[in-house]
């Protein structure tokens, strides 16, 4: 990433900072440092010092946790605009999971000092931030909703939903394109299921003229899947 136009861009298009002002934007540049990894890079690990927060201009990064079995599960995947890191920075705890770069991944990341110091002088910025996490507690309630009450096949069209609203904003279209950038085991792990069992949700999801597939793009009726989201399996 070249030039602090293109960072004031970055941090102005990332979702934790989506409502912070022009002046706030600037402020946070200044505090930014552009950074790189390659794919396969360990950023951090689960119990390392939360020192700094990411936010992501290309490429993708997982976080994941590691099980008593010694097997890995992925919790989520964090691409273009999307700020991770922020919890532990702001409540000073450890780092809550192992994130890796899936991809060759650019940024920037912010220091925590710098922007505890930041929030203090800037309350409209630290309220901004307030809104977003309130948002993402909301988010996790619904998956978590999704995964505990609901059938794999409500689960998935949640997921894609979710997934069109990153994408085109809360104001969905009647029909709207999804490119998938995780395959089926990535996202069959996100849903707690096994892939062979997600591949049949797809199936399903198709038949009942929800979407439509196309490679690792999606064609969605938003309808239908509304309707097949709120089903509770009753």
């Amino acid at each position: 990433m070249s030039g602090n136009i293109d960072q004031i861009t970055l941090l102005a298009n990332c979702a934790l900072f989506s409502n912070a002002s022009q002046e706030d934007i600037h402020a946070l540049s200044a505090i930014a440092t552009p950074a790189k990894w390659k794919a396969g890079t360990t950023i951090f690990q689960q119990g390392d010092e939360a020192d700094f927060l990411i936010v992501i201009g290309s490429g993708r990064i997982r976080l994941s946790l590691a099980t008593a079995g010694g097997k890995e599960l992925t919790i989520r995947h964090a691409a273009a605009g999307a700020a991770l890191g922020e919890m532990g920075v702001l409540d000073h705890e450890a780092r809550s999971a192992d994130a890796t770069a899936d991809t060759d991944t650019a940024g920037t990341i912010i220091r925590r000092n710098a922007f505890m110091r930041l929030l203090a002088e800037r309350p409209s910025l630290a309220l901004c931030i307030i809104q977003h996490l309130t948002k993402r507690l909301r988010d996790t309630t619904y998956q978590l909703e999704s995964v505990a009450l609901y059938e794999l096949s409500a689960r998935l069209a949640r997921f894609i939903l979710a997934s069109l609203r990153q994408a085109h904003g809360d104001d969905l279209p009647l029909r709207a394109s999804l490119k998938l950038d995780l395959g089926q085991g990535e996202i069959a792990a996100i849903l707690g299921a096994s892939r062979p069992k997600l591949n049949r949700a797809l199936a399903e999801l198709e038949e009942q003229g929800a979407i439509r597939r196309d490679g690792r793009a999606l064609e969605c009726n938003i309808d239908r899947l509304n309707d097949i989201a709120a089903a509770d399996g009753d």
